[in-house]
């Protein structure tokens, strides 16, 4: 796990070396165990390294082939690196180190772009050819690991985080209402290639960059994959998808079985368990991360695998013991953080800096602090993430499966499937789901506009119509559907945070319900093996059956990182810190937000009268992120 830069200029300026040592200072975090960087002329690259594999200084990257030809630099992990590294050899590779990057590089230079194929994990990087005066990037499949881009007729500078950028650009950033509009909206960011910066875009997942620098040299210039090319002046530059997650999905067969199931996800934790540093794992006390401890001690030599979890004290919003303490009598080495009111309070300037962008929900903080804890003990961390999405996991899925059914007018499957919901849950909430999805698309935007109840009426009106969420994540016909266009548009934001939460700490975050193999198995299931008589999640429950405790196995609520914010934005100190926040100038002349419905909104919390801490939260979070990066 590292950091990694670049900057070409197209008008064969030399880049300065204190450009890119600069962008490293600013990723310092990402990598602190060694750093290294490459100018040439007009082109430069920027490495900071977090060793995981091979811990020696023949990780050290930049890395190059025997030839000198071919450059590599590389965020992230390739799990299968052992088995391509043995395929290598047997075509007369030689290898200098042990390391996924070093195999990485070799198997672009033997099979070239197509090789993203073969490879199981999670990357960005870019791989420069010095003869040909070509560069490649390119993210995984999922977008687990980031990777950021500036591009105007001059130059075109890229990062694996966006503070580095603004320090190459040397302008004043401005702000993207679009992208504000849909965070206020619906609670959604990095559903696009858009950035809350202006002219700052990421790097899609699944998607490469090839920029010719040199067009009149004929090496490897085709690209096996649909391309567009990019609005520049300078230099040949294309972009585009390498992985289309529905074309695999519908070429896969679906898992027989839950034991299937279960042994694919045994050998995704497996592959994920390579390091040469200590792996630890982040248990939230819910059936995901449960499920990977759970195979994790059926070897009985990871009894002293480290866990780390955020507790809250019994009965507050957000605490988990009762679940977590399921495994206090299996795992040795059991570790808690208790997130607080002052505690965010004193982190909130550093921490909203880190990530560098808004987010909707202070559950964000707690996984913060969990990573904080876990970087005592371990290098490598497993997470749970990706099945809720893999596994229609929120609860709003049921919206989406039984509105499907009722166009089918299967109305005995969906009579059934409404009372086991009801029954498990005690709530109607599927049933207003599946109402909001047959509103039509105006009604839709305007209810969620209208359920915030404090956005200006001008701003709404200015964005509502060119946002993209309605379309690709409510205009959807099935369960399948609505699965698939959440990786596509919806993953992607807890993928960016966890990155920034566990870099933050040099850590290196993996997830195993992310493995390739396990989404295109378990997306091609029917609705009917994933929700099943009010319960989500079906094969996973049967394929954990005497393997995960009961207690968690069969629980119906969802919780997963929370934080109790709602009782914390109603604590002295943060009613003072959130006043001065909305009764500021600055605030009130934005335009994006009625101030006066903001204090009216904000006195009914405090109030006790509504709980409307995530709005609150979202408010306040966007002013902050205007006086660090805007003003």
């Amino acid at each position: 796990m590292c950091g990694i830069s670049g900057i070409t200029n197209f008008n064969k300026e030399p880049v300065e070396n204190s450009s890119i040592k600069e962008m490293m200072k600013l990723m310092k975090h990402r990598g602190p165990d060694d750093n290294g960087f490459f100018v040439e002329k007009n082109i430069g690259f920027g490495f900071v390294r977090l060793s995981i594999i091979d811990l020696s200084d023949a990780g050290h990257q930049p890395m190059f082939d025997k030839s000198g030809r071919f450059m590599i630099i590389h965020n992230g992990e390739v799990y299968n690196y052992v088995e391509l590294r043995n395929e290598l050899l047997s075509k007369g590779y030689i290898f200098k180190s042990n390391t996924d990057t070093e195999v990485i590089l070799y198997s672009f230079i033997e099979w070239g772009p197509n090789c993203l194929e073969k490879f199981n994990g999670m990357w960005a990087f870019c791989i420069y050819d010095r003869d040909a005066k070509k560069l490649f990037l390119c993210r995984d499949r999922y977008g687990i690991k980031p990777l950021y881009y500036y591009l105007n007729d001059n130059s075109f500078i890229f990062s694996s985080e966006i503070e580095p950028i603004l320090s190459a650009i040397k302008y004043k950033p401005q702000p993207n209402q679009q992208i504000i509009f849909d965070y206020l909206v619906f609670n959604r960011t990095d559903h696009s290639n858009q950035t809350f910066f202006k002219n700052i875009y990421k790097l899609e997942h699944g998607g490469y960059i090839s920029l010719d620098l040199d067009p009149n040299k004929d090496y490897y210039k085709n690209i096996p994959w649909e391309s567009t090319k990019i609005d520049s002046n300078k230099p040949t530059m294309l972009k585009g998808k390498w992985y289309d997650l529905k074309k695999e999905v519908s070429k896969s067969e679906p898992f027989e079985d839950s034991t299937q199931y279960r042994e694919m996800l045994r050998s995704s934790i497996d592959l994920r368990l390579r390091s040469d540093v200590p792996v630890g794992v982040c248990l939230s006390g819910g059936l995901d991360s449960s499920s990977i401890v759970s195979i994790l001690l059926e070897n009985k030599n990871n009894s002293n695998l480290n866990s780390f979890s955020a507790i809250y004290g019994s009965g507050k919003r957000g605490d988990e013991s009762e679940f977590i303490n399921e495994y206090k009598n299996r795992l040795n080495n059991m570790h808690f953080t208790s997130p607080s009111a002052s505690g965010f309070l004193n982190d909130i300037s550093r921490f909203t800096k880190l990530h560098t962008e808004p987010f909707p929900s202070t559950s964000i903080y707690a996984q913060y602090k969990v990573m904080e804890l876990a970087k005592e003990n371990s290098v490598v961390t497993l997470d749970g993430q990706g099945a809720d999405e893999a596994l229609a996991g929120y609860h709003y899925f049921f919206g989406y499966y039984f509105r499907d059914l009722l166009k089918k007018f299967s109305i005995g499957k969906l009579s059934n499937e409404a009372f086991g919901y009801f029954k498990n849950h005690n709530s109607i909430y599927a049933l207003k789901a599946m109402a909001f999805l047959f509103l039509p698309k105006k009604l839709q935007i305007n209810s969620q506009i209208n359920r915030r109840g404090y956005i200006d009426t001008k701003f709404a009106s200015q964005y509502s119509d060119s946002s993209t969420i309605q379309k690709n994540l409510y205009d959807i016909d099935s369960l399948q559907d609505s699965l698939l266009n959440h990786f596509e548009y919806k993953l992607e934001h807890l993928l960016k945070w966890e990155d920034k939460n566990s870099m933050a700490f040099s850590l290196e975050s993996r997830v195993p319900f992310l493995d390739y193999r396990l989404v295109h198995k378990t997306l091609s299931l029917p609705a009917s093996n994933i929700i099943k008589k009010g319960t989500t999640k079906k094969i996973l429950r049967e394929s954990m059956s005497g393997i995960v405790p009961e207690k968690i196995r069969t629980r119906q609520d969802k919780v997963g990182f929370e934080s109790p914010e709602s009782e914390w934005f109603r604590e002295p100190l943060f009613k003072k810190f959130i006043s001065n926040i909305i009764n500021s100038e600055s605030f009130k002349s934005r335009d994006i937000i009625n101030s006066k419905l903001a204090k009216s909104l904000y006195n009914k919390h405090l109030n006790n009268k509504i709980d409307v801490s995530g709005e609150i939260w979202k408010m306040i979070n966007l002013e902050l992120w205007y006086r660090q990066f805007i003003d």
